[in-house]
This record gives C-alpha cells, structure tokens and sequence, in this order.
C-alpha cells in the first residue's frame, strides 16, 4: 500500500504535479536538489514536500519510480539504476537498523532481561536485520 495514506494537502499535490513535470523535461539526466528548486520557483521546503507526495502518486498511479541518482532526481530510470539505487536504501537501512539495535534496544534488554517487549523486539529487529542483509547480498 503506498504511504498516501496520509492526508496531503493540494499545495503538496500542485507542488508534486510541478516537479514531475520538470523532471520529466529533464529526463534522462535528472536535476540536482538546488536545481530542481531554481526550475521549479518554489521553496526548499515546498520541493521536499513535492517530492514526498510526487513518491506516493507515483505509487498510487504505478508510474515510472522516482529516485535519487549520482547526485540527481530521475524519473523512469534504467533497470540497473534502479536496482543500484534500491541497494543504496537498503544498506542505509540495514545500517540504520544495526544502529537501533546496538545502541538502543540491546542495552533495554541487557537492563531488563525479563522484559517482554525488549525479549520481542530484540526477535523481531534481528529477523528484519537478517532479511535486509539477505536482500543487500542478492
């Protein structure tokens, strides 16, 4: 399910339907953060939400993904662009994960030992762990 499950707002959507349609004029190549905002006349604030809320249409609409390459915004990349870019996000969650883990919910546990929730989530964020390792090696 996409994450439009969340409320947005029209601006959010005008601001989505702007930057698609910049970058798909700057397809192949992409644009860069600050040019994306220069092409597009709107704030930094604005483009962030623009983009959020362009991922979820993309979505909702099964479009060409959007993703973040060599320093740029693209639309409809090639298939080994795609799957670089999904490799890059995953090894930033797996490390994101590792962090979580090591630095939070480890030491909840080692304090608590008879903790129930500690005892589950240690379970469950090491079998998310093991699962993104196994994607990343793919």
């Amino acid at each position: 399910m996409p994450r439009g499950s969340r409320r947005r707002g029209q601006a959010a959507q005008r601001h989505a339907d702007t930057l698609r349609f910049i970058l798909f004029e700057a397809r192949p190549a992409g644009l860069l953060f600050h040019q994306l905002t220069a092409a597009s006349e709107l704030s930094p604030s604005q483009v962030r939400a623009g983009l959020a809320t362009l991922r979820d249409i993309i979505a909702a609409n099964n479009w060409p993904p959007l993703i973040w390459r060599a320093d740029s915004y693209q639309l409809g990349a090639e298939r080994a662009a795609l799957e670089a870019y999904e490799r890059t996000v995953i090894n930033e969650k797996i490390t994101a994960f590792r962090r979580f883990i090591t630095g939070t919910v480890a030491p909840h546990a080692a304090a608590h030992p008879g903790d129930k929730w500690a005892r589950h989530l240690v379970a469950q964020l090491n079998s998310i762990e093991s699962t993104l390792d196994l994607i990343a090696t793919a």
